[in-house]
């Protein structure tokens, strides 16, 4: 019986508070370096890490449950959507860790340690549950599809699929229906 008045009272307590703690967008008129940008909305459930490192351009969503590491330097370009459960990380240690075992925190320039910066292309779509590794360079308006590990460089237009992630068709293939039936969006076309 106490089961299930307790229940009974932390469901009653979490319904309470809900409206102020259920995730929401956020609306921002200026990015992390200060300067004004259009329609830049980040979900309060994401976590940043070096702000100050992370360059964001206009009309950017950047959606809930997401990590975004940016100590070398994370640039993501107008138009960019990031889903939900994205990882984004300009570190990474794990070869390091396995390499120096117990010595790890003990040695200096670590092997197998990679940083770099990560660029993603305007009007880029990152489907929920990627990861995005150091030294990345994704082109304009790409698709990363859902669940994929994306390291190294990826051209303009390239679907990006797998783990580890590989160029799987261009989204010309995707957009040339929608522009021959509304042939007045080709002006417009990732501008």
């Amino acid at each position: 019986m106490w089961k299930r008045i307790k229940a009974g009272f932390n469901y009653r307590i979490a319904k309470f508070f809900h409206p102020w703690s259920k995730p929401r967008m956020l609306q921002y008129s200026k990015n992390f370096q200060s300067e004004k940008v259009e329609n830049l909305r980040i979900g309060n459930s994401t976590f940043i890490d070096s702000a100050q490192n992370l360059i964001l351009d206009n009309n950017v969503y950047i959606g809930h449950h997401n990590f975004i590491e940016a100590s070398n330097g994370v640039t993501i370009g107008k138009g960019c959507q990031i889903t939900s459960f994205v990882s984004i990380s300009t570190h990474s240690s794990h070869i390091s860790i396995r390499l120096y075992g117990s010595n790890y925190g003990k040695a200096k320039d670590h092997v197998g340690y990679l940083n770099g910066a990560i660029e993603i292309g305007d009007f880029t779509f990152v489907g929920p549950h990627s990861v995005i590794m150091p030294n990345t360079k994704i082109g304009k308006g790409c698709i990363v599809s859902a669940f994929s590990y994306v390291k190294g460089e990826f051209p303009d237009g390239a679907v990006i699929s797998g783990n580890p992630a590989t160029i799987i068709k261009n989204v010309a293939e995707i957009d040339e229906p929608f522009l021959n039936e509304h042939p007045e969006l080709r002006k417009h076309y990732l501008k």
